[in-house]
């Protein structure tokens, strides 16, 4: 009986070299990918914390008392004011068709769209780009960087979290300096707007949210940096 259980203790004790071992190449790429776990883990909990009892209740109430079509407007209009930052972003990467699309799907929902309001530009076939600043510089080859978790702004890299000063540029607001109860006024319900549009997608979320999250982000942004042309590993 002894034998048979120190063979069973050998055994057990090749496998779970064998699993650590296989592991081991998995471990390493967290750790390449998310080095400062730690503090990006205390931010997240901020984050969190700061969202769960103020940003999501605001969220909600906003979708409850806004009827639909006037939040679908509102949304619409934000997405009109990003088709700037697109415009830019296209002729940085030299994507000039795209930028040929984005200028029509400005001039017209500005002008037919009132504003950006209603999306007249989707409904004539004109879809519209994503793309910013950290999308080009990875398009430059400019590597992600580590994985950070920003305060207030969330998930983020180095590269991208760059990439946002440059894109805050081709926002309003740091022009509107003369008008300053204006320009919070709109950055704040583009907030609640953001997060309200995220409200059905938390429902995705399963096992531990941080790892959940960053895992997510980090395949969505290597999605968009590569146009959607990212090679299957297996």
């Amino acid at each position: 009986m002894r034998v048979i259980a120190a063979d069973r203790t050998k055994r057990l004790g090749r496998s779970l070299v064998c699993a650590g071992l296989a592991l081991l190449p998995l471990m390493t790429a967290v750790a390449e990918e998310d080095p400062w776990e730690g503090v990006n883990r205390a931010i997240f909990r901020f984050n969190d914390t700061l969202d769960t009892y103020f940003l999501k209740p605001v969220a909600k109430g906003y979708q409850a008392i806004t009827p639909q079509f006037f939040e679908d407007g509102v949304h619409n209009a934000y997405r009109n004011i990003g088709d700037v930052g697109n415009l830019a972003n296209d002729l940085l990467q030299a994507k000039f068709h795209d930028a040929g699309v984005d200028s029509s799907r400005l001039l017209l929902n500005s002008t037919m769209g009132v504003l950006g309001f209603f999306d007249v530009a989707t409904k004539m076939g004109l879809d519209r780009n994503d793309e910013d600043f950290g999308q080009t510089l990875g398009a430059w080859g400019v590597q992600s960087g580590p994985y950070v978790v920003l305060p207030f702004f969330g998930p983020s890299t180095v590269r991208d979290a760059g990439g946002l000063v440059v894109d805050s540029y081709t926002k309003p607001y740091p022009y509107m300096d003369d008008d300053i109860r204006t320009r919070n006024i709109m950055f704040g319900l583009n907030v609640v707007d953001t997060r309200a549009s995220l409200l059905s997608a938390e429902k995705l979320i399963t096992g531990d949210k941080y790892v959940f999250i960053r895992n997510a982000y980090l395949q969505n942004r290597e999605f968009k940096v590569q146009d959607g042309k990212v090679e299957d590993d297996f």
